[in-house]
């Protein structure tokens, strides 16, 4: 990726993720314990986003920050798709690591939460000259933090955006409207279920 690619306006899929419950954890485990228990887990979730083809913006702590549309894309609908099942995939693979968490003696159980919003951001290299790094920036980023910050444990909350762009292919219950600050109107928010496909089977 070339490290002068001026920052563009690009129709990108956001997700945004963190533990529920990973601050108690992490003081429980102590400096080397937390580094290893993260390092578990990030690469986890690294197979799975790399299966999803999703771009990492980021690793704060637990959070990571996700985005699809740049440098590839596949459509703003093939986008918001793919981002969608990746999350569902991440929830799914939390049980596995869940289980050898366990067996670590690490009883208390951690949850995913997820938030993922689709709009315009600018993506490309921003930093000082002597740093740069390929991010995106822009209130859509903002509101994808918000919705996973809304999220209940172990739930992927999604915007209007998102939601339309998928409702075909993936089955979401209405949720509340949030307030965000600096959007003027209430944020109409989704949790997502399941693939109708798998929907269909079960019934």
């Amino acid at each position: 990726l070339s490290m002068d690619k001026p920052a563009e306006l690009r129709d990108i899929t956001v997700l945004f993720s963190d533990l529920k419950g990973f601050t108690k954890t992490s003081e429980a485990l102590g400096a080397e314990g937390i580094s290893a228990f993260l390092n578990e887990y990030l690469t986890v979730m690294n197979e799975v986003i790399f299966e999803h083809g999703g771009t990492i913006d980021k690793f704060i702590g637990d959070a990571i920050l996700i985005f699809f549309g740049d440098p590839e894309t596949k459509g703003e609908r093939g986008d918001a798709q793919s981002c969608v099942l990746m999350a569902m995939e991440m929830r799914e693979r939390m049980n596995y690591l869940r289980r050898i968490w366990e067996d670590e003696g690490i009883s208390k159980p951690l949850e995913i939460r997820i938030g993922i919003n689709t709009g315009y951001c600018n993506v490309g290299n921003f930093g000082s000259e002597d740093r740069l790094d390929y991010t995106i920036i822009g209130g859509e980023v903002n509101l994808a933090s918000r919705l996973e910050s809304s999220a209940e444990a172990g739930e992927i909350l999604i915007s209007h955006e998102t939601y339309a762009l998928i409702k075909k292919q993936i089955f979401c219950e209405k949720r509340d409207e949030i307030k965000v600050k600096g959007i003027t109107h209430s944020v109409q928010t989704y949790q997502v279920v399941d693939t109708q496909e798998n929907l269909s089977k079960k019934n």
